[in-house]
């Protein structure tokens, strides 16, 4: 399916926008309330068992001969392809493209149409995260790809599109600008690196931790923009996921699961987002690579979309402690 897609610039902020049109022929694309539940027509679910030829041929495959337990595919609506450099095209004084080159593919947790990632055992979570591990590599080592981001949307509201369990992941030709601030931010810390202190300063006060072990930790961060927002580090500093250890690759993943379990204990079913940072390839720096957990369970209004400044109702302390079940946390203002 070739496509005509475009990267425009923002000359406010400087902020790169992808323009796919192709992707607004996805099915419910336009559903008019994210809550609503997902599009269900006469056809079979094409990520299930059985429909294999829905779907583009499979990129990687896991499992038994004959069989498997994870698939990546093309996305069959992809807002990144092509492998034409990252040229910039100028048309005017503020407008400013070049092409979506790149690669968008689709990761399907498992063959059970009803199992997100808080509902896979550990050994399956472990192919799930090697998957992950083996095409970010592969990403890795083409000429346009600089930055891979790896996205799991659970929910409606959160964006996801089909029922099934699923993950994205776009490799992309430019480094976007959370990554980039995340780097400054990286770059900025005199400390050393800013999450391996992290690690260590929240160990110490205790209040905001959810899960500790020798590999990975969660905490609700100190910092969070949105109510029960978590964020798992690996313990050993490494900036780049797919060059990390088969153990922690699998202890982030099943860590993952805990913490979504807790989460819907606490919440209910609510949708969420996990975002993958790794860092963009070819790059230098003190980067600790990191997935951020996103629960969808308050909107955006004018006054964050105005000002970018995100207004959060639950406090980390509080959030930790509820996700925990812990009445004994220390004091919050230890920190």
């Amino acid at each position: 399916m070739k496509t005509n897609n475009q990267l425009r610039l923002d000359p406010l902020t400087g902020r790169w926008i992808a323009v796919a049109e192709g992707r607004s022929y996805r099915p419910s694309a336009f559903a008019p309330d994210s809550d609503l539940p997902f599009h269900h027509n006469d056809l079979p679910c094409p990520f299930c068992p059985g429909s294999e030829s829905s779907s583009p041929p499979a990129l990687e495959t896991y499992g038994p001969s004959g069989s498997w337990t994870v698939r990546v595919v093309p996305n069959l609506y992809p807002a990144f392809d092509g492998d034409e450099p990252m040229v910039t095209t100028t048309k005017g004084p503020v407008f400013t493209q070049a092409p979506a080159s790149g690669i968008h593919e689709v990761l399907i947790l498992s063959q059970d149409h009803a199992s997100g990632w808080a509902d896979l055992d550990d050994r399956q979570l472990a192919v799930v995260m090697s998957a992950i591990r083996d095409r970010m590599d592969a990403h890795a080592h083409s000429k346009v790809i600089r930055y891979s981001q790896v996205i799991v949307n659970h929910g409606r509201s959160a964006g996801a599109s089909m029922e099934h369990p699923h993950g994205q992941l776009l490799g992309i030709s430019f480094v976007p600008r959370e990554l980039s601030d995340e780097q400054a931010g990286f770059a900025r810390f005199v400390g050393g690196c800013v999450l391996c202190a992290t690690i260590e300063l929240e160990r110490t006060a205790g209040s905001r931790m959810i899960c500790d072990n020798d590999e990975v930790i969660v905490i609700a961060p100190y910092w969070s923009a949105v109510p029960f927002e978590m964020l798992v580090i690996p313990t050993s500093h490494s900036a780049h996921l797919h060059l990390s250890s088969p153990s922690t690759l699998s202890e982030v993943g099943s860590v993952i699961n805990r913490a979504l379990r807790m989460l819907r204990e606490a919440t209910g079913h609510s949708a969420y987002n996990l975002v993958f940072h790794s860092s963009p390839y070819r790059a230098f720096g003190n980067f600790h690579w990191h997935v951020h957990i996103l629960p969808k369970l308050t909107t955006k209004a004018g006054f964050e979309l105005g000002t970018g400044v995100a207004i959060n109702i639950v406090s980390p302390e509080d959030a930790a402690q509820t996700l925990t079940g812990s009445p004994d946390l220390l004091d919050n203002e230890a920190i």
